[in-house]
């Protein structure tokens, strides 16, 4: 199954500042501040959900086809994603602008200025689906608004199954937008905040959604996930036990690598939202989207563990 990932392709800058900004705000200066904060930590990390989420996909043995907009600074992180078995010929590479970057200082709060420069990733736009050849499936994360709607146009119009995976670019797109993106998916990925700001948006009801997308996969944190399909009863898989908690960036882009990979490999939805749960728990327990490890060994005694015998079975009989 061959399965293209759009989306966004970034870089995180991770600082880290021994104090509080509170501290260094003036009531009265508000209208005027000008702040330079010496940082004590500096992590460059590799990002954006669509290079998250191929990353995983690769890691499970599939050779997934990321489709994005990027820099000529691009390189090395090209290097490390053909390493972890992730095709990179759908990258375009832009002649003007970095690769986007994700800039965060937080301080001893946990309080948080951040800045997002999305430089390539406006050029996704401009990337047609066609050229890539014949595709499985076509899944839509976060990018450049204008980009995402393309995409579903194009898999609507050549008749090519797509996932919606709108997540933070919900608040950027308005109604008419997000019914242009959800209509006529194969799967809806959401979490429960944005599956009410869908319907909010859209003006569509749960069922109106549900007309109009095949099955939508909402995850939950340590709730699980449910899956919902129109004149059936929805489907509740628990998350994964025993987690141990690090840090949680990159865990719902684990969680569709898991969920994805489990339907490339004919699975039902069941065991593709519990394969989804345990990635992203392998998300969850390391610092980092892109910094775990998914050992066959371990992944099959931690299905076993989480979801019992014939589902680490079958799970099992696809991974290398």
């Amino acid at each position: 199954m061959r399965i293209a990932v759009t989306g966004s392709i970034a870089t995180d800058h991770l600082m880290t500042f021994p104090g509080r900004f509170s501290d260094q705000l003036l009531p009265d200066q508000l209208a005027q501040v000008s702040l330079s904060f010496l940082v004590d930590e500096l992590e460059i990390r590799r990002g954006g959900i669509a290079a998250n989420i191929s990353f995983g996909l690769g890691s499970l043995g599939l050779n997934p086809l990321l489709v994005g907009s990027v820099g000529a600074d691009f390189a090395d992180y090209r290097a490390w994603l053909e390493r972890h078995g992730v095709d990179c010929s759908g990258v375009h590479t832009s002649e003007l602008r970095h690769t986007a970057r994700f800039m965060c200082t937080t301080d001893t709060d946990h309080n948080q200025i951040a800045s997002f420069y999305a430089g390539a990733m406006a050029e996704a736009r401009n990337i047609e689906l066609s050229p890539l050849g014949d595709l499985d499936l076509v899944l839509v994360s976060p990018n450049d608004p204008e980009a995402m709607v393309r995409h579903t146009d194009e898999c609507r119009e050549r008749g090519i199954p797509f996932a919606a995976d709108p997540s933070q670019q919900l608040a950027r797109m308005d109604g008419a937008e997000v019914r242009r993106l959800l209509g006529g998916a194969r799967y809806l990925f959401t979490n429960e905040y944005e599956k009410a700001l869908c319907e909010q948006k859209s003006g569509w009801t749960d069922g109106d959604v549900l007309d109009r997308v095949e099955i939508r996969v909402t995850t939950m944190g340590a709730k699980g996930v449910v899956i919902d399909r129109k004149g059936e009863p929805g489907l509740h898989v628990p998350a994964a036990p025993d987690v141990n908690k690090v840090e949680p960036t990159g865990v719902g882009d684990a969680f569709r690598a898991g969920f994805l990979a489990a339907v490339a490999w004919g699975l039902g939805l069941e065991r593709a939202a519990q394969l989804g749960n345990l990635v992203a728990a392998h998300a969850l327990e390391t610092a980092g989207a892109q910094e775990y490890q998914l050992d066959r060994a371990t992944l099959v005694e931690r299905m076993a563990a989480a979801y019992g015998a014939d589902a680490s079975a079958e799970v099992a009989a696809h991974l290398l």
